[in-house]
């Protein structure tokens, strides 16, 4: 069955190309449209779309389960509502370009894919629209470069695509191969559309803004960047310095003993420390003890870092921290991690996990 996108189809896939071309058509001139009540809806629209990924807990889906719990999201039926939510969508990903933050742009690429197969779901699980939902699958999976009735497909895609997956069936040692092909099974084919639609999202940012459009969405990216920053240190928590990864504890011991850091290590420190909810000033204070500390020029490094230049920098992965040479006394928590970050929640789950069982009981009156 052949299926033509529809209006509602642009506001619930408007990573389509025919989404992107209703979208341009109904936004004419950026600056113009921002100045128009519609525009500032639509701005509105966009950071709230931001905000509920940031909320939304990444759960992708074990041993193909495609359920994913997100907010319901009522679409409009009006032309009016549709022209505002899609371009909501398209403004969100200007506002996430302005922020330069990876770890946002994480965040809402897998937001608006598994925004995408709920949608399919939601239609598929419809008597009345179940075969047009299966052809608009079809549509979408072939738009993102994917057969969706494929029973294999290349090493190479596999790879890309099962990557970010979780289960130990998704490991190529796991599976079949035969002539440079994985062998899948139809059940699994969701989880990877879903992560194709987020790679295909993840490679089209950041958008370049040029510098006169900024201005515009200054107070939009600084509203998202806060909200993540917020749910980040509700995440986090009190800071546990027992719980940082072995690279940021040799980090922090070498320059607390007076070793200068390269600059890959004093970056990846500080943009941790950062992350998990040390101010600037704290982080500058770690620093007074390197032979070669300058108040001033640690001050200006750290506030660049940290967000002062515009962009706030996320600390680097376990495998960047390896080919910078600071991985080093891994222990086995770093075996299941793939970030800093990650050892540290887990770590610090853990520690208050026992700190808690530890803590006797209160007498009772």
């Amino acid at each position: 069955m052949q299926v033509k996108p529809n209006n509602l189809d642009f506001a619930k896939f408007p990573f389509l190309k025919e989404s992107q071309e209703y979208i341009a058509g109904s936004t004419g001139v950026l600056e113009s449209y921002l100045a128009t009540n519609r525009g500032r809806l639509a701005l509105s629209k966009a950071v709230a779309r931001i905000k509920e990924a940031i909320e939304a807990k990444k759960q992708e889906p074990k041993g193909g389960t495609s359920r994913i719990p997100l907010k319901s999201h009522d679409l409009p039926t009006d032309e009016l509502g549709i022209q505002i939510e899609c371009s909501a969508y398209a403004l969100a990903r200007v506002i996430i370009s302005c922020t330069g933050d990876r770890f946002l742009t994480d965040r809402l690429c897998r937001y608006e894919a598994n925004r995408a197969m709920r949608f399919l779901e939601q239609e598929e699980d419809s008597v009345d629209s179940h075969e047009r939902g299966r052809a608009m699958r079809e549509h979408v999976a072939r738009s993102v470069g994917i057969d969706p009735e494929a029973t294999r497909i290349p090493v190479a895609q596999y790879v890309e695509l099962a990557a970010m997956l979780r289960g130990d069936q998704w490991r190529l040692v796991n599976r079949m191969l035969d002539r440079g092909f994985v062998s899948i099974e139809p059940a699994e084919m969701d989880e990877l559309l879903r992560e194709r639609i987020r790679l295909v999202l993840a490679r089209q940012l950041p958008i370049r803004v040029p510098n006169q459009l900024k201005p515009l969405f200054e107070p939009a990216a600084k509203e998202v960047a806060a909200a993540y920053q917020a749910q980040q240190l509700e995440s986090f928590g009190a800071v546990e310095e027992s719980a940082f990864p072995p690279c940021m504890q040799a980090l922090i011991k070498a320059i607390t003993s007076g070793t200068n850091l390269p600059h890959t290590g004093r970056f990846a420190m500080t943009a941790f420390l950062h992350t998990i909810g040390l101010g600037v000033t704290q982080i500058v204070e770690l620093y007074c003890r390197a032979p070669d500390f300058d108040l001033d020029k640690t001050l200006y490094q750290v506030q660049h870092i940290t967000g002062g230049g515009g962009t706030e920098y996320t600390p680097p992965t376990c495998a960047t921290m390896r080919t910078y040479g600071l991985c080093i006394g891994k222990d086995t928590l770093c075996s299941r991690v793939n970030h800093p970050l990650s050892y540290y929640k887990a770590k610090k789950r853990d520690t208050d996990r026992m700190k808690k069982d530890a803590t006797p009981p209160a007498p009772s009156p």
